[in-house]
């Protein structure tokens, strides 16, 4: 899909996330999203919705609360850490591949302290209900997300369902699972090690993140191929709910090709 394009300041918005609705794909381990009309133009002259969800699902922002006691809400979290300039770093990772630190280390652009980063594995491509999106996904590296802590990013998002290695999950061994019951096999079938011994910890990549104050975005998508590589102005911002663990959010980036636009300053004068 193209940019659009605000007509009075030149301003191109792309869309990062993934269209919602139903039969979103979900989170093995979570309910199905469910929505219903309870109001419908033919009987009432107006629709209105009624959606049951786990927060976690689509392109969404995480809290600190979510795996940190006593953490932020996401209504909690200081709106600049949802605006501001940051990079799409262009990461392609294969099948159970890990983002590394010098995957990191070599960005372009480079990333710097207060960025929004954006970490583009391909695996955006692949979103969709199987397998392959939610087992066989990339992740964050511990000592990645270490990395990004001592370069005080604000924010992190991921095209994938989940920041860690789905390994380091409950998708795997981890707190009550492994939600994806042949995983763990899967993965010995294919590499020879067990998944306990490279993954002895629950994730570690994501927790290091949110333990920092860094929020995290899980299912980027949408127009990301267009930006890769490129530095942008993002726009995150989750619902002004002080107590919740995560939600679902419209992610935009935002170019501006002539370099002429300027915010209102908000005087009257």
């Amino acid at each position: 899909m193209a940019a659009v394009i605000e007509p009075a300041t030149g301003l191109a918005f792309y869309e990062l996330s993934h269209e919602w609705g139903h039969g979103v794909p979900t989170l093995p381990g979570f309910e199905d999203v469910k929505i219903f009309r309870s109001a419908t133009h033919a009987h009432h002259g107006v629709m209105a919705h009624r959606i049951r969800m786990v927060m976690h699902s689509g392109t969404h922002l995480n809290a600190p609360i979510h795996l940190i006691q006593r953490g932020l809400g996401v209504g909690a979290i200081a709106l600049d850490r949802c605006f501001g300039s940051g990079v799409v770093v262009d990461v392609p990772k294969a099948k159970w591949q890990l983002i590394s630190v010098a995957d990191l280390e070599a960005a372009s652009p480079a990333i710097e302290a207060d960025d929004i980063v954006v970490l583009a594995t391909g695996w955006h491509r692949k979103y969709s209900e199987s397998i392959a999106y939610f087992g066989h996904s990339p992740g964050l590296s511990r000592e990645a997300a270490d990395w990004l802590v001592a370069k005080k990013i604000k924010l992190v998002a991921l095209d994938t369902p989940q920041i860690d290695h789905p390994l380091a999950t409950s998708l795997g061994l981890h707190r009550g699972g492994p939600q994806m019951k042949r995983l763990p096999q899967d993965y010995l079938a294919a590499t020879g090690r067990a998944a306990s011994q490279d993954f002895p910890d629950w994730n570690p990549a994501h927790r290091a993140l949110l333990a920092a104050g860094i929020p995290t975005i899980e299912n980027a998508g949408g127009d990301l191929d267009e930006l890769l590589g490129q530095r942008c102005t993002f726009h995150a911002y989750p619902w002004n709910w002080h107590e919740g663990d995560a939600c679902g959010i419209r992610f935009v980036a935002i170019l501006d090709p002539a370099g002429g636009y300027r915010l209102e300053s908000g005087s009257h004068s």
